[in-house]
């Protein structure tokens, strides 16, 4: 890919997501699954208007470093503990219900063991996006749903970094196996305590000094991720799991809040890119013949979450009306889903008949719920006055 095909395929995606955005904020929709919808318009399975999406799969992956490193960032100790406590009981039990169901319904459809298990972990997890998006703030009553929401997707967000390592350990021989064994039992400790060692005394100090420039903090961070995203990547674990452990070292910092509010805009470039690499690598082709595992794969997530969440959350003592609200706003697949996908591809576990189930189920139920959602309960978009909040 030559420079100028580089700047016409950067006008394509952002400019094509400006107008495939600005239609999905009018439709009330997330608009991630408008890029995923560009890349699957503009890719090399649809009108090809960018057919070499390699170097824009290798951009993308920084998305995802940033988006972990930024995860990471919102988990100090002590917010740990005061939510995960709560919340570990409903997480892992339905952890354990929608593994389970995702990966019957492939195996049922006859895939391989190794496509349906991955396929169950893609569908563990619920959309951050549309939880923190869809929940509105100023009532008190939303601030303990959001409590709720937020406790639940956070212990996801942990399972995602093992679930990552996990695939990856799938995803080599067997001596690859055993250097991926021995990279969680000596490299991965490592790597923590090292990051930790680093943050507090070198990189604390430099941030507690020149705090008031805040080039320097936005560049100390950027570096700081990247740098132990490679290490990471060195010791044969992966760049997403270096961005987390980043993160996570980072957080205890006075400015840790700061540094993910100004990382934001950066993280969301890339993972425009990263989005639109997912829908560019959906070949529509396929989906004649592939629509029934989607639709049902697609049905038994959007019944099975909601349901799950709402027995669990009733069991443990959350009121029925709350608990069912939950179960509404977690009913989807997520934007891990997706992650998990790409990153399964690229270590040949999925086929890309299975990888085409697995994201195009996703998407639909991130349309679907987002609109049973949107038509229920208060949330910052409604298109009805009594429901909207901000």
């Amino acid at each position: 890919m030559n420079d100028t095909d580089i700047l016409q395929s950067f006008f394509l995606i952002f400019a094509g997501a400006t107008v495939i955005a600005t239609t999905a904020l009018y439709l009330r929709q997330p608009m991630l699954v408008a890029y995923i919808a560009l890349g699957a318009l503009a890719g090399p399975f649809g009108l090809a208007l960018v057919d070499d999406t390699a170097l824009l799969s290798g951009i993308a992956e920084i998305g995802i470093i940033f988006l972990l490193f930024l995860v990471g960032l919102d988990l100090p100790t002590q917010k740990l503990k005061n939510m995960l406590g709560e919340s570990l009981l409903t997480a892992f039990g339905t952890t354990a219900v929608f593994f389970t169901a995702g990966a019957g319904v492939m195996f049922l459809f006859g895939y391989t063991v190794i496509e349906a298990v991955v396929v169950g972990i893609a569908m563990t997890f619920s959309s951050t996006i549309l939880g923190i998006k869809l929940l509105p703030t100023t009532l008190l009553h939303h601030r303990h749903i959001g409590k709720i929401v937020i406790s639940l997707l956070l212990v996801q967000d942990l399972l995602a970094i093992i679930a990552l390592l996990f695939i990856g350990f799938l995803g080599g021989t067997a001596e690859q196996g055993n250097l991926a064994l021995l990279s969680l039992a000596a490299g991965l400790p490592a790597l923590i305590i090292g990051a930790l060692f680093v943050v507090r005394f070198v990189l604390l100090p430099l941030l507690e000094k020149f705090d008031e420039f805040h080039e320097y903090i936005f560049l100390l961070a950027i570096g700081w991720c990247l740098t132990i995203a490679q290490l990471a990547h060195s010791l044969g674990l992966s760049y997403e799991v270096g961005g987390f452990i980043a993160g996570v070292s980072l957080a205890t910092s006075p400015i840790a809040q700061y540094i993910a509010t100004h990382l934001k805009p950066l993280r969301d470039f890339f993972l425009v890119m990263f989005f639109f690499t997912v829908g560019a690598s959906i070949d529509l082709r396929l989906l004649p013949g592939v629509w029934l595992p989607i639709l049902v794969l697609t049905m038994v997530v959007l019944l099975i979450k909601p349901v799950t969440f709402t027995r669990l959350l009733h069991m443990q003592g959350e009121s029925l009306p709350n608990a069912k609200e939950v179960g509404l706003r977690l009913g989807q697949a997520s934007e891990f889903s997706l992650l998990v996908s790409y990153v399964a591809i690229h270590a040949s576990l999925l086929s890309i008949e299975s990888a085409v189930v697995l994201q195009a189920a996703t998407v639909l139920t991130l349309l679907l719920n987002s609109y049973f959602v949107v038509s229920r309960y208060p949330n910052p978009i409604a298109a009805d006055p009594a429901l909207r909040r901000d």
